[in-house]
């Protein structure tokens, strides 16, 4: 796999957490299939990701509300 030399720790440390889940879900459920395994962790970093967006978009959201009502009070004392 070729990648940047800025993204290569990232990558590093991608690969080092899967693995570290991979072992995770091996240990707790006895399973040795790979693909399972593989299967089952890309689910839990889906779930992880939407979670993580849905936080992004909330806090959004609250910002955006705030520099509407900060505008609205320079409006007025203009």
């Amino acid at each position: 796999m070729r990648v940047k030399a800025e993204e290569e720790e990232r990558i590093r440390l991608a690969g080092k957490l899967i693995n570290e889940k991979l072992k995770q879900y091996r240990e707790r459920f006895g399973i040795d299939d790979k693909q399972d395994l593989l299967a089952m962790v890309a689910f839990e970093s889906m779930v992880d990701n939407l979670r993580i967006e849905a936080k992004a978009d909330h806090i959004d959201d609250a910002i955006h509300e705030k520099i509407s009502e900060l505008n609205q009070l320079i409006n007025r004392n203009t």
